[in-house]
C-alpha cells in the first residue's frame, strides 16, 4: 500500500504541477491576446483617420478641378477677347 500511496502521490503532484503550467500559459496568453485586440482597435482607428483624410482630399481635388474649370473659361473668354480686339482693328 506503501508503494501505491507514494505513486499516486507522485501522479497527484505531476496533473498539479501541469495544472499550474496550463493556467500560466493561459494567462500568458490572455495577455497577448489583450495586447493584440489593442493593436487591431488602433489600427481601427488608424484606418478611420486615413479614410477621413482621404474622403477630405478628393472633396479638396473636386473642389480645384472646379476652380481650375472657371479659370479655363476665364482665360478663353480673355484670349477670345484679344483676338476679336486685334481682328477688329
Amino acid at each position: 500500500m506503501d508503494v501505491q500511496s507514494t505513486s499516486l502521490e507522485s501522479i497527484v503532484q505531476q496533473i498539479g504541477e501541469a495544472v499550474l503550467t496550463t493556467t500560466e500559459t493561459v494567462e500568458q496568453l490572455s495577455g497577448t491576446i489583450d495586447a493584440l485586440a489593442k493593436q487591431v482597435q488602433q489600427q481601427g482607428y488608424q484606418i478611420f483617420a486615413l479614410s477621413d483624410a482621404v474622403q477630405t482630399i478628393a472633396e479638396n481635388q473636386d473642389a480645384t478641378l472646379d476652380r481650375l474649370g472657371q479659370l479655363t473659361e476665364t482665360l478663353q473668354r480673355l484670349v477670345a477677347a484679344i483676338e476679336d480686339g486685334e481682328t477688329g482693328s
